[in-house]
This record gives C-alpha cells, structure tokens and sequence, in this order.
C-alpha cells in the first residue's frame, strides 16, 4: 500500500486536475469578475454552506470521529468536473459551473488545510502530529493547483496540442477516478458493509440536504433557471477522488475514506433524479 499511497494516489489525483485545467481557459475566470452574483452565490453554497452542513449533521447523527472526520473532507473538497457534463446533460449554466469548478479547486488550497485541520483537532483531539495547516496546504497545492494551471497553460499556449490529447485526458481521467475510488473500498473491504451503512445514511442526507438547499437559495437569489441548475448540480457533485487523496495521504485511509467512497457513489444517482425531476416538472 505504501507505493499505491505514496506515488500512484498523488500522479493520479494530478493529472486529473491537469485534464481538468485542459478544458479551462482564461475566459472562465474572467467570466467570474464580468458575472458575479451567480458565482457569488454557488461558491458561497459550496465553500461555507455545505461544511456547516455537515458539521451540523455529524453532530446531530450518532458518527464514529473517524466517519465524521471524512464527512468534513468530502465537505471541503470543490466540485467534480462531471458537475459540468451533468450540468449540461441538465440543460443548465455549464459556463457558470465550469467557473466554479475551477476556481473553488483553486481556492481549496486554502479552504481544504482550515475545514480539514479544525475537523480533526475538534473530532480526534489529542496532538495532530504532522497535520497542520500549512502541511495540508503545501500538499493541496502540489496534486491541485499545480496540475490545474499546468493544463490551463497548455491549453492557452498550446491550444491544438491541448485538443488533441483532451478526450484521451478526459478518458483516463475517468479510469484513475475508478480505480482510486475502487482502491479505496477494496482497502476497507473486510468491513465494508458496516462502514457503508455508517457512512451511506449521513453522506446520503448531506448530498441531497445540500442540492435542495442550493436549489432553493438559487431560487431566490441567482438570475434564471439555468444558474440554479448550475448551483444545484455543482453544490450536489463533489471531487471524491481528492477527498480520498486527502483522507490516504494525511490520515492514512481508513475509516475516513469510506465518506468519500460513499459520497461519490451515491451523488451520481441522486443528481440523475434532480435531472429527471427537472425534466418532468419543468421547474
């Protein structure tokens, strides 16, 4: 496990950033200061919101510190890039997603260190060893924000080069997303079924706690309908593939990987039902 944690689980987190850097561009960030009430608002659900509503759930739950732990993690993480294929698929705002995805995983070099750390010093007490802000930080830039820019420098200095290799990008991505998702239940699978029942009723509850959350505010507050579909799926879908990254290399995986493995499973299908509830009710 140590080179699986140590090498593979890090190079494959990166490059997924990368081949997510691959399909930014510098419009996506200006598009953010020319628009910002929608953004505003969806990162403001993801950043602030959903952590305080997963700390108010583990709190409330009956959660072993090492399941809560996790649930904070995935809570810290940004959005996934498949909120933006499913915010099309929606018929949704897919600019406005694609902008927070890509500027709240910039940002979670800093969110991630201070969710994280203060999840941990307040659930696990006692001394927090090597996890410290800044550790956490250096390690987030590192298989984050690095790849990110990596591939958003690609694809604005090196737009064919960039076109050619995004769909086999895309595609690998999504094989390293499986097998480190696959990885991380494999590692638990001798107590899987209990850890996924622990983990499966709170992440199941924050997921759509969270969507119809985001759904509502965006009602009141967002321009159309089309950035609250955008809100609702980017606030719903999150990177699990970090958070375990996170979990493995400062916890050492465990118990709090499973959250995330629970998480990722669960947000696809609730998020094709809010797709198909929007299609039928047309709301």
């Amino acid at each position: 496990m140590g080179m699986v944690t140590d090498i593979i689980l890090p190079i494959g987190l990166a490059f997924i950033m990368f081949s997510l850097g691959l399909g930014l561009t510098l419009a996506d960030f200006a598009r953010v200061v020319k628009a910002p009430k929608d953004f505003i608002i969806g990162a403001a659900a993801q950043i602030l919101l959903l952590p305080m509503v997963a700390f108010l759930l583990i709190t409330l739950m009956d959660v072993r510190p090492e399941l809560a732990l996790g649930v904070m993690i995935i809570a810290a993480a940004p959005g996934g890039v498949t909120s933006n294929i499913l915010t099309a698929f929606a018929r949704g705002d897919v600019a406005l997603s694609i902008s927070l995805t890509a500027v709240i995983s910039l940002l979670s070099v800093i969110t991630i260190p201070f969710i994280v750390v203060i999840a941990h010093n307040h659930l696990m007490g006692g001394d927090p060893g090597s996890i410290s802000i800044l550790g956490t930080a250096l390690s987030v830039f590192l298989i984050v924000t690095v790849p990110v820019i990596l591939g958003l420098l690609t694809r604005q200095f090196a737009n064919n080069f960039a076109n050619r290799i995004a769909s086999k990008a895309n595609a690998l991505s999504s094989a390293l997303f499986i097998i480190i998702l696959g990885g991380a239940i494999f590692q638990e699978r001798s107590n899987i079924i209990g850890y996924f029942a622990q983990a499966g009723l709170i992440t199941l509850t924050l997921n759509i706690t969270m969507m119809v959350l985001a759904f509502v505010i965006a009602q009141f507050f967002a321009s159309g309908k089309d950035q609250r579909i955008a809100i609702s799926i980017e606030c719903g879908l999150q990177n699990g593939t970090l958070a375990i990254a996170v979990s493995t290399l400062l916890f050492g995986g465990g118990l709090t990987t499973v959250p995330a493995a629970t998480y990722s499973l669960i947000m696809f299908g609730t998020a094709l039902v809010f797709i198909a509830y929007l299609r039928i009710t047309k709301v």
